[in-house]
This record gives structure tokens, C-alpha cells and sequence, in this order.
């Protein structure tokens, strides 16, 4: 699959990336050679391959859930310097 100039040029505003001309030209040949090796793969017959296991045992790292007690909400706004509505009155970022 051949990636146009154009196609680029979107691909970097989404990105929010600025390329100049030379850039764009070259990332639409670099990008268009990794599509066309992907096209390659698709063409192999995976239909007898056996799914991937995980050659390690996998563990969940992530600590068990606990109810606990909050901090009360007077003592957390004590330390806003700017308070609204018992929340924090932060300046606006967006429009």
C-alpha cells in the first residue's frame, strides 16, 4: 500500500506533529515499505498455528481493592487556595 503525500501530511496533523516538505516525502516512502511488509504477513496461512502462551507465569501486580475511610472534605479544602461550592476553584484551560 503506497502512501500519498497528502495522506501524510494528514497523518502528521493528527499527530499534531510539524513536518517539513522533505520530511513528509520521506516519512510517505518509510511509511508506505513498513504497509507493503504488513500486506506481506496477511498473506501467510496462520489457520494450524496454535495461539501464543506467555513463556512466564503472569501474576496480577496490582493491589487488592479496600474500603477505607476518606479524608473529610473540610480538611482537604483547608489546603485549596481557591475554593467553590465545597470543590476546587481551579483557572480554566480550555475554551
Amino acid at each position: 500500500m503506497k502512501l500519498s503525500y497528502d495522506q501524510v501530511k494528514h497523518i502528521a496533523w493528527l499527530a499534531r506533529l510539524g513536518l517539513s516538505e522533505a520530511e513528509s516525502e520521506k516519512f510517505s516512502f518509510q511509511l508506505s515499505n513498513i504497509l507493503e511488509n504488513f500486506e506481506v504477513l496477511e498473506e501467510i496461512d496462520t489457520t494450524n498455528v496454535p495461539p501464543v502462551t506467555p513463556s512466564i507465569p503472569q501474576q496480577n501486580v496490582f493491589r487488592e481493592d479496600r474500603i477505607a475511610k476518606s479524608y473529610p472534605q473540610n480538611a482537604v479544602l483547608a489546603n485549596a487556595p481557591r475554593q467553590e461550592e465545597n470543590c476546587f476553584k481551579v483557572q480554566a484551560i480550555l475554551e
